[in-house]
């Protein structure tokens, strides 16, 4: 499940959706069931702004998401993003789902003990063991992957892509094809435009051939080899958004990037992870700040901010290493028989 959340005169609301591929119209059915502004009333836009209009003829200027056939993930709408509504008349406001607070001690409430309030806060560990045993990659798809974006990106920008494959039941990973949706890349941002449409044939395609999704893969940028981290926090939510989507516990994130060897010389490198339990759980809990840094806010790319303090060491942190979140999987590979191979190139290859 994905969480948007709603700002309007009321203050900031949640309206819970299947998945980003819908469309604006579908969204705004949901704001109607879920939050009780009839559609014919609702403006909706990403531009703050939209609060300060004070008639239908302001609202008008707001059309960013005026054309109800627009997907969310085409806007870079994903879980936890905000977006600002407008509307007419009065409504009955839906009460906000919060998560328990600790209860007062004192004459009117529960005594406290030093256990109770252990049990209360969100302790973050770092998972030792992955659920997924190895990563095997055929060689063709992993090459046809990286050539690309190493030939013709020169690895300036991100790319990615979704893995295909097999998962076997000793926690083995088969990844026999990648298919790249339509995507915008920057050095240290990707914004995939997903097509619920596509992805439900390349699906189909897949499970004709005994396969399903496994895992996602991304480039890192050689700018980002200056940068100190494994996963910059960017990085962190849209991998742990796809993982927690997926339902997949063998689900794997790799990521591809040019690695200088001892002799001077850049190599493409793939590395293997999964998200921690603990990663995917504050994901679904809306533990992590996903607005950090967008009002112009220097951040440290190599944490990722929460909403509330966590435990991390015995110690209060509103911000964790993103290391704490990585499990690495190992790496091999394999080849498919060259005909399926063939089919997949042809089916598949990211534009």
């Amino acid at each position: 499940m994905v969480m948007i959340r709603v700002r309007s005169r009321d203050g900031v609301e949640r309206v819970t959706i299947d998945n980003p591929n819908i469309t604006i119209a579908e969204l705004k059915t949901l704001i109607e069931l879920q939050l009780h502004v009839p559609l014919s009333n609702q403006t909706i836009s990403l531009q703050q702004n939209l609060l300060l209009a004070k008639n239908p003829a302001d609202r008008s200027r707001f059309s960013d998401m005026a054309n109800p056939d627009i997907r969310l993930s085409s806007l870079g709408i994903g879980h936890g993003s905000l977006i600002y509504l407008s509307y007419d008349g009065e409504r009955e406001i839906v009460a906000a789902a919060r998560r328990p607070s600790i209860t007062p001690a004192g004459s009117f409430g529960k005594k406290m003990t030093m256990d109770d309030l252990i049990a209360k806060q969100m302790r973050v560990t770092r998972q030792e063991a992955p659920h997924s045993q190895l990563v095997s990659f055929d060689r063709d798809a992993a090459n046809a992957f990286q050539s690309y974006v190493n030939e013709t990106l020169a690895f300036a920008v991100k790319r990615g892509g979704f893995m295909y494959g097999t998962v076997s039941e000793d926690g083995k990973v088969e990844v026999d094809f990648i298919y790249e949706p339509p995507q915008m890349g920057e050095e240290e941002r990707l914004l995939l435009m997903r097509d619920s449409e596509e992805e439900k044939l390349v699906d189909a395609i897949a499970t004709g051939l005994g396969m399903r999704k496994v895992g996602f893969i991304f480039t890192q940028a050689v700018g980002q080899d200056k940068k100190d981290y494994t996963m910059s926090y960017l990085e962190v939510a849209q991998a742990v958004e796809f993982h927690a989507e997926s339902g997949l516990k063998e689900w794997v994130t790799a990521l591809v990037k040019l690695k200088v060897n001892d002799d001077g010389v850049a190599d493409v490198h793939f590395e293997a992870f999964q998200m921690s339990d603990m990663c995917v759980r504050l994901f679904k809990e809306d533990w992590f700040d996903f607005e950090r840094g967008k009002e112009g806010e220097e951040v440290d790319s190599k944490v990722s901010r929460m909403k509330e303090d966590v435990v991390v060491g015995g110690k209060d942190v509103i911000e964790v290493d993103n290391d704490f979140f990585l499990v690495v999987v190992s790496i091999f590979d394999h080849q498919v028989l060259p005909l399926t191979q063939s089919c997949f190139k042809f089916s598949f290859t990211g534009t």
